[in-house]
């Protein structure tokens, strides 16, 4: 009570007058309209901080704020956004092999460390009630993230989510128990790596489309397998490969290349799309199979660093 006197007495003086303030209904009310102030204050100071800010201050992610640093994001984290941020705690960089951070904070890698980082960011403000009604997102990244739930956890890729909706002022945190890894290697890698797609990768070559598809892109490949090579007769597979058929063979090729990333539930709701070829493929959805042309696609999104691969059982010409 005595406070409250004071606060009276103290304003009345500054008035130059002993009365009460003419706001002042009576001698108690401006203390309590201060006191007001100064918890619409302190709420403004307790307003959420950035992405950036608020992992700093958690201080549970001092290994995510260094590699921010270090691939140059922290504007952008700090920036508009809205951004959602799955973000690994320090103990789940320390999951990764020794040295692994290490060499990342190069900056030599700064590249490759950017493409983890953003692999971590889904553009928007998505909150644990809409995560839990997806099955995958995109990321900044480009590639997309698997999303499911497990024994009542929401699992993102093979990181456990253990703490969620950590309000930003320009978006949302998600903590994550591991660090995940988009796909590291290109469309031509990927394909060379599988091991079933030996002439669609001497086809390439032989067309002078590698530099192309190990480019930024981003491409959707529709990649036939040596199975589906083999279907065709052997002397239109020798008589492609030669240099005097490389227009023909490139036509080809590029007839299953279509811009962008087209993953196979985009696909499902496509009726036809421009391949970098110039023609059109058409899509449908036959007996519960999708059907590109008159090929079946028996493995679909397999993501690479510069596009995602459908593997398809039949070599589709352009007319």
């Amino acid at each position: 009570m005595s406070m409250s006197i004071l606060s009276v007495l103290a304003l009345s003086l500054a008035s130059g007058t002993t009365e009460p303030p003419s706001s002042c209904s009576e001698k108690y009310a401006c203390p309590v309209q201060q006191a007001q102030a100064m918890s619409a204050s302190n709420e403004t100071e307790l307003a959420p901080q950035d992405i950036v800010a608020t992992a700093i201050g958690a201080g549970s992610f001092k290994t995510l704020a260094a590699a921010l640093t270090a691939a140059g994001l922290v504007e952008t984290l700090q920036g508009k956004g809205p951004f959602t941020v799955f973000a690994p705690t320090d103990e789940a960089f320390a999951k990764l092999p020794a040295g692994t951070v290490e060499n990342l904070l190069k900056p030599e890698n700064k590249a490759l460390l950017t493409a983890i980082l953003t692999y971590h960011v889904v553009p928007g403000n998505v909150m644990a009630k809409d995560v839990v009604k997806l099955s995958n997102a995109g990321t900044v990244n480009g590639q997309r993230v698997d999303i499911r739930t497990k024994d009542g956890k929401v699992m993102i890729d093979n990181a456990t989510v253990t703490k969620a909706d950590i309000a930003c002022s320009n978006g949302v945190i998600h903590v994550i128990d591991s660090v995940i890894l988009p796909a590291d290697k290109d469309i031509v890698d990927t394909a060379v790596n599988a091991g079933s797609f030996g002439t669609l990768v001497t086809a390439v070559k032989a067309a002078g489309l590698v530099d192309t598809l190990k480019g930024p892109g981003p491409f959707t490949v529709f990649a036939p397998t040596d199975e589906a090579f083999g279907k065709l007769p052997k002397e239109t597979i020798a008589s492609l490969l030669l240099p005097e058929n490389k227009a023909k063979l490139t036509s080809i090729l590029t007839y299953h290349v279509v811009p962008g990333r087209v993953y196979a539930d985009q696909v499902v709701k496509t009726p036809s799309a421009t391949t970098v070829q110039g023609g059109k493929v058409s899509f449908k959805v036959d007996g519960g199979k999708a059907m590109i042309n008159d090929a079946n696609i028996v493995t679909t999104d397999i993501e690479t660093s510069n596009g995602v691969i459908h593997v398809i059982d039949t070599v589709i010409m352009p007319k």
